[in-house]
């Protein structure tokens, strides 16, 4: 059997394990963690066999479509883009469920969480293969449900219930722009074709929806006295979806409590699954995107302002999990900028941002899961109570540090000497100064810039306060035991050299995904239809001191991390202090809880429509009461007529009668 052939498999499998485990896991070893281990590993197998394949002959994708009661396909689709994404979801998820043996070891509940994750990963890549936005968005969706369902595994806990339930409503704000997205796209192709949609074209399939993107963008409508293109309206609801899933500003709240499931679930959802399948709707119908570059704008502002705005709180957070996980809100602010980019350097956006992702999801799978294995020997979420972990736990310590190294994004500009994080976020920042230099804005380079130097003070300002010094508690470390360091070694590794050995050929290889047998697409006369001006990108051109501005704020971010967290010449007990107001407003996260769940949800649509519904009830209540006033009013009428008299029904008998011959003979002269 091809390859080709067996590319159904890579979803199928886990959703397999997931019903073995599910219904048999209890009477198998560490809660049947095996048949998920199992199925991951041989859907890793056959998606990195597709990709080195893909690699040598890169026009040879993968395209397979069923009929599904006649107008509905299942589709698959495994391009380049599709293919890497599938590589590393699959590659992440394994090592994180071979983590999972040991930290899990002691739950109760091991069969469900084994079940569930390889349901999360099960639908993480159907998102990746599928080649129509109606089967994207049901896998989209079951992405969303798992993590509700992971996020609060142990829904015991009201914290951990609460986060679940915030997780799936603030997502389904962004869900149901995306779906509107959707509709608005499909009444538009159903307008082009007047009614008469052929084959394949109702589950939108993307080449066909590529196909038509000029027709689409002719389409306008009026909105406060301006015309605006349907494609942009399109666009940017499609973009409101990766909002929610992504966790872009002011979707992103529920990303910091998604902290209260278990630490290898936080690694799944921040590395390999929910919050890259927004990024990746955005990489897979780019087309569209850059056929409407006023999207393109609003996605590069959204991701610039999310990369400060949430690095900004990752400075005050003393939870080891928290601070990660703003740390991942501002890293998928620098992914979505850099697709953003695309409004000014084109289709190599795709790689930039996409080369960012595949690197992230090395080096925030390992700082999760060092930070699980620091919890998992310490007994505790709060860097202040720790100090002196390294000594008890060096191989978490090597690992974890150059995980933040990688973060930060440490190197030599113009060599290959540099860690992951370096390799891929230095372009985007790169990309934009050229916007600046081209449109004369510089608010994305500057908050890019000033991201950068944040993420390098908050990162090793929590390594400093782990790793270094005494311990500030009567803590009894140790290191963790190999399942679980193996997988970190091996992270470790790809965070240390992946971005250098891939540097390259990886922009390359992903815009073969556009120029494929599949969508055959002209990028350029698809700019044209923006009527934007594409800049150069790499070559070498910017300003020394460009591209050496990354690495010298992530230097001076460590310098100044050791000066007041290691070597302590900074009295911060004055600072950190909820009498001074700045740090107060960053530890409240802005306020953000009390403006959406207090003011929000309760004042705004709670009570709003509890008046409504008060505003209804009364409304009900007048109108039946005027029902039955008019009916009483009616019956009490007629009462009057009912005398009991017989002489009385006689005369009207009679006289009803004569009236009726009378009609009746004037209508015969009539006539």
């Amino acid at each position: 059997m091809a390859i080709e052939d067996m590319a159904f498999l890579i979803p199928v499998l886990p959703v397999l394990a997931f019903v073995i485990t599910f219904f048999l896991g209890k009477k198998l070893p560490n809660g049947g963690a095996i048949i998920p281990i199992i199925a991951i590993f041989t859907s890793f197998i056959i998606s990195l066999m597709i990709t080195l394949n893909l690699l040598q002959n890169p026009g040879q994708i993968i395209s397979q479509s069923y009929s599904w009661f006649a107008i509905l396909n299942v589709g698959i689709l495994i391009d380049p883009l599709a293919a890497v994404m599938l590589s590393m979801v699959s590659f992440v998820s394994l090592l994180i469920h071979i983590y999972a043996v040991g930290y899990m070891s002691h739950d109760k509940a091991q069969p469900r969480y084994f079940a569930e994750t390889a349901l999360f990963t099960a639908a993480m890549l159907g998102v990746a293969l599928s080649d129509n936005i109606l089967q994207f968005f049901i896998c989209w969706e079951l992405v969303g449900l798992c993590s509700y369902l992971l996020i609060g595994f142990w829904f015991e806990k009201p914290s951990a219930a609460s986060a679940a339930k915030k997780a799936f409503l603030t997502t389904r704000v962004g869900d149901v722009m995306f779906l509107a997205g959707i509709i608005l796209l499909f009444a538009d192709i159903f307008r082009i074709f007047n009614g008469s949609i052929p084959e394949g074209i109702y589950v939108l399939r993307f080449d066909e929806i590529f196909t038509h993107i000029p027709e689409i963008a002719a389409l306008n409508t009026q909105i406060f006295g301006f015309e605006v293109s349907h494609l942009t309206i399109i666009t940017l609801l499609f973009f409101g979806g990766a909002v929610g899933k992504s966790g872009q500003f002011p979707l992103h709240v529920w990303l910091p409590d998604a902290m209260e499931g278990p630490t290898t679930v936080s690694a799944l959802i921040h590395a390999a699954t929910m919050v890259t399948a927004g990024v990746y709707l955005v990489a897979r119908t780019f087309p569209m995107f850059i056929a409407a570059p006023h999207s393109l704008i609003v996605v590069a502002y959204f991701g610039a302002f999310t990369a400060l705005f949430a690095a900004t709180m990752g400075l005050v957070m003393n939870d080891i999990k928290r601070v990660l996980a703003f740390s991942t809100i501002s890293q998928l602010g620098y992914m979505v900028l850099g697709l953003g980019m695309g409004a000014v350097i084109g289709i190599t956006a795709v790689g930039d941002s996409m080369f960012h992702l595949i690197n992230h999801a090395f080096f925030k799978a390992l700082l999760f899961l060092c930070a699980g294995s620091v919890i998992h020997a310490v007994g505790t979420q709060d860097i202040r109570q720790m100090g002196g972990v390294r000594k008890v736990m060096p191989i978490t310590f090597v690992t974890m540090l150059i995980a933040s190294l990688a973060l930060a994004g440490f190197g030599i500009p113009g060599t290959s000497i540099g860690v992951s994080g370096f390799f891929s976020k230095d372009p985007i920042i790169e990309a934009a100064y050229l916007f600046g230099e081209s449109t004369e804005n510089w608010l994305p380079y500057l908050f890019s810039i000033a991201a950068a130097l944040l993420t390098s003070i908050y990162i090793f300002r929590l390594i400093f306060m782990t790793f270094t010094g005494k311990p500030r508690t009567n803590y009894q470390g140790h290191e963790s035991p190999s399942v679980m360091t193996i997988p970190l070694m091996i992270l470790g590794v790809l965070a240390l050299v992946f971005g250098a050995l891939t540097k390259t050929g990886f922009g390359r290889f992903l815009e073969e995904t556009f120029t494929n047998n599949f969508v055959n697409l002209d990028i350029h006369a698809l700019s044209e239809i923006g009527k934007y001006h594409l800049v150069s990108h790499g070559t070498g051109s910017e300003p020394l001191m460009i591209l050496w501005m990354p690495v010298i704020v992530a230097i001076a971010g460590l310098l100044i991390s050791y000066l007041i967290y290691g070597m302590r010449v900074i009295d911060m007990s004055s600072i950190v202090s909820r009498k001074n107001p700045v740090y107060k407003l960053l530890y409240n996260r802005y306020y953000q809880n009390a403006i959406f769940t207090q003011f929000l949800a309760v004042k705004v649509v709670y009570e709003g429509l509890a008046l409504a519904g008060r505003a209804i009830d009364r409304g009900f209540d007048w109108m039946v009461y005027l029902i039955g006033h008019i009916f009483t009013e009616a019956s009490r009428g007629l009462r009057i007529l009912q005398t009991g008299v017989v002489q009385n029904y006689a005369t009207s008998v009679v006289t009803g009668v004569s009236l009726l011959i009378i009609l009746v003979k004037l209508i015969l002269e009539v006539f």
